[in-house]
């Protein structure tokens, strides 16, 4: 398709160049000039550095295990919302869509309200010895929610668009509802679910408010990468803070490009 003549197309071009080199492009390159500032042999001996190494174990745990868990129960979620109907469908699936607009601080702050010492299952979290608020169990809960709507709207559009007659069919033929689900409806929805496992892996590893509030940025134990960051700011180690940013940058757009893959992907196939 041609593109239109003219000088306010050029205008319209030149604006959204500028909008993105802003936005984008320049704080990303003030990053990587801010981590190599001192060349590269230090920028590699902050990421080597202890406590950097236990943020980045920390972050890796924490979004594996969201991934894995929003991937198995958001594909039985979303084809509930589109095979199933029960009262209150239209609620539940409006609710899906709670994380887009409750800000991760509230979230964590939820989890301390709930699990803290004078929260409402403290006595119960006392007795059982298990501690969620201000550990790593409660910022997998925070970490889960946040990234819990991806898989849910990935995959919800693509088993709508593969319809239900081939899972019927495999049901005729005698298959059980497993491997209905293996051999018939996890091969149509898989572009659509390896996409939405890319956004919640992206989300995952970026959260920053939440976890702050309900793991407490305990240097070692509960400190991610992110949290690293924050803290190595204030405490003016500028170089640490951006050699991890820098780290994070390269993973994202390495989602990025695959993400875009997957959307390629799950275009063909629809």
């Amino acid at each position: 398709m041609r593109s239109p003549d003219g000088l306010f197309p050029k205008i319209l071009v030149g604006i959204v160049v500028a909008y993105i080199a802003i936005l984008i492009l320049m704080p990303v390159v003030a990053i990587f000039q801010g981590a190599f500032a001192r060349g590269v042999a230090y920028f590699f001996a902050s990421l080597l550095d202890a406590q950097v190494l236990a943020a980045f174990s920390l972050s890796i745990q924490l979004a594996i295990a969201a991934v894995v868990i929003n991937s198995i129960f958001g594909a039985i979620v979303a084809w509930v919302l589109v095979r199933q109907d029960f009262l209150g469908k239209g609620f539940f699936n409006a609710l899906i869509d709670l994380p887009f607009v409750v800000s991760p601080v509230i979230t964590g702050y939820m989890v301390i309200l709930l699990f803290g010492r004078q929260g409402w299952f403290g006595s119960l979290v006392e007795a059982t010895g298990l501690k969620i608020a201000f550990a790593v169990p409660g910022m997998l809960l925070v970490t889960i929610f946040v990234s819990l709507p991806f898989v849910v709207r990935e995959v919800m559009p693509v088993l709508r668009e593969i319809g239900a007659e081939s899972e019927q069919a495999a049901h005729t033929l005698g298959a059980s509802g497993w491997q209905t689900f293996l051999r018939v409806t996890l091969p149509g929805i898989r572009w659509g679910l390896l996409y939405g496992i890319s956004l919640t892996l992206a989300r995952a590893l970026g959260e920053f408010g939440g976890v702050l509030v309900a793991g407490g940025a305990v240097t070692g134990k509960t400190e991610t990468a992110t949290l690293y960051i924050f803290a190595a700011l204030d405490e003016r180690q500028y170089i640490s803070a951006y050699a991890v940013a820098v780290v994070l940058a390269i993973v994202s757009f390495i989602v990025l490009i695959g993400m875009e893959i997957l959307r390629q992907r799950t275009e063909l196939t629809q």
